[in-house]
């Protein structure tokens, strides 16, 4: 069974339906008491190669010298503590430290006085010295780059004859300990242990794997019909939570045209049941921030981020079984990363409340290309989420009586043609009338081969648009309806009726 649907705005359904987010380095050892150092650098030497060069700095007071006066400047005295490591910063993020620099070497492969960088490249190189007549003491030195954020620059010096090391850690983010309120750890951290796995079985042993969340303290779960259909009749369902423990549930009721299902804990007790807080669908706006959680793929608990990219989006959407029925909705659209599996997950705001069901994606090519998935569709970018105020009000249904209840406008529409309107077919279903005698487009004047162009405040282009936006209004509400008739465009209201479960 897929466990996401293959959304597609206004897509083109067959036939015709029914309006319905340490400490400081060691202090290195005291090297050997400081020496005369020798006289500034001479000429960069080739190293590794042609065309290429390495400065070669002064020495340090506390490195051995040849000869000659202290340098008249070098590096802090030695117990003089170094600059303070630069704080931890995510990667290229403002003040972050730059990529890792050279590993120190001394030339040698022996370890040995590493300084900091001399006077400028290129400049004149003075005679050199002996003493005593024997050659002058080698003098090792190497330069270390130290990347740091404030641009200062960082040193380590240790006896030839020490070979052990220091390592240096950067303090962590204080953040890390308390995620700040409102950051996508904290609505995670927070979400989780309440969004669920959901694996569902048929009694033929087909199934698949979809997300849900807890809707209430007495074990309700609110996720699509598409993720348990499977396990309607005669089926399996399980349910595991983050921490592990698994549960058995049983379907309460589901909506095929809403694509909403309500299943419940066999056997609660134990289970903490802590409800995830529902937003207002209606009072988001397009740049919003979104969090979705899911199973994609079977991979539990991931958390995705992304924003509304849309509103109102008129979707048709099918799980790809080939039963024929199709699921609408005027859904929020998301870039956050939907894939199967994300199936009747959350998608939350960025206060944490839930403001719509994962629910349908839409895919470039029908295929995936992930390994294991066989031809399921993968994100694009392009996820879709009933939202949660229509989605509540068909969960409350079903939790009261186990059906849902659909608004209808009482005439049958054409499925396959858009871009103009909807249009009220010649004939309905099986011979019977287009337009129900006595319903609510009979009592509101209209005919058939009348086109519907706008309902509410909202336009109409195809029957799929009309239906998905005549379920976001409940049964016995009065709507402003636009149609065209020979050319002429009329406005009348229609109170819309209502048709109990699924046909």
């Amino acid at each position: 069974m897929s466990t996401e649907n293959e959304g597609a705005a206004v897509p083109s359904a067959g036939g015709s339906q029914s309006g319905s987010p340490a400490p400081a380095p060691e202090t290195a050892k005291e090297a050997a008491p400081p020496a005369p150092a020798a006289p500034p650098a001479g000429p960069a030497a080739a190293e590794g190669g042609e065309g290429r060069t390495e400065q070669l700095p002064t020495v340090p007071p506390h490195a051995p010298s040849a000869s000659g006066p202290p340098a008249p400047s070098g590096p802090p005295a030695p117990g003089t503590p170094p600059p303070p490591a630069d704080q931890g910063a995510w990667f290229n993020a403002a003040g972050a430290p730059a990529a890792y620099g050279a590993t120190p070497q001394d030339g040698t492969g022996h370890g040995g006085p590493l300084v900091p960088p001399a006077a400028p490249w290129g400049a004149p190189e003075p005679p050199r010295r002996r003493r005593g007549g024997g050659l002058a003491a080698a003098v090792l030195v190497a330069a270390l780059v130290a990347g740091a954020a404030g641009g200062g620059i960082g040193y380590w010096a240790a006896n030839r004859s020490d070979t052990s090391s220091t390592t240096v850690s950067a303090p962590g983010d204080p953040k890390t300990a308390s995620r700040t309120p409102g950051s996508v750890a904290d609505i995670a951290a927070k979400a989780l242990p309440n969004v669920v796995t959901i694996e569902a079985q048929s009694s033929g042993g087909e199934g698949g794997t979809g997300t849900g969340f807890v809707y209430d303290t007495e074990g309700h779960i609110l996720t699509n019909n598409h993720v348990v259909a499977s396990a309607a009749d005669g089926g399996r369902l399980s349910v595991t939570f983050s921490n592990g423990k698994q549960y058995d549930a049983e379907v309460i009721g589901r909506a095929q045209g809403y694509d909403v299902a309500v299943i419940k804990l066999k056997n609660p007790s134990g289970a903490k049941l802590s409800p995830l807080p529902l937003g207002d669908s209606d009072k988001t706006a397009v740049g919003d921030a979104t969090v979705a959680i899911g199973a994609p793929f079977g991979l539990s608990g991931t958390v995705t981020t992304g924003i509304v990219s849309a509103k109102n989006r008129p979707v048709a959407s099918s799980d790809g079984g080939g039963s024929g029925n199709a699921s609408y909705m005027s859904a929020l659209q998301t870039d956050a990363s939907i894939n199967p599996g994300n199936s009747g997950g959350p998608l939350l705001n960025a206060q944490g409340a839930v403001i719509g069901i994962n629910s349908a994606i839409q895919s470039a090519n029908n295929g995936g290309g992930f390994p294991g998935a066989q031809g399921q569709s993968g994100s694009i970018g392009l996820g879709f989420a009933i939202p949660i105020n229509q989605a509540k009000n068909v969960a409350e249904q079903l939790i009261k009586t186990g059906k849902p209840v659909y608004p209808v406008i009482g005439a049958t529409v054409n499925m396959k043609d858009g871009g103009t309107g909807a249009r009220v077919a010649d004939n309905g279903t099986d011979g019977s009338a287009a337009v129900t005698p006595g319903g609510p487009a009979d009592k509101a004047g209209l005919k058939p081969g009348d086109v519907i162009v706008k309902l509410g405040d909202t336009k109409i282009d195809s029957g799929p648009t009309l239906i998905s936006e005549i379920w976001t209004h409940k049964p016995g509400t009065k709507v402003p309806l636009t149609y065209v008739r020979n050319g002429k465009q009329t406005t009348t209201d229609i109170v819309l009726g209502e048709r109990t479960g699924d046909k």
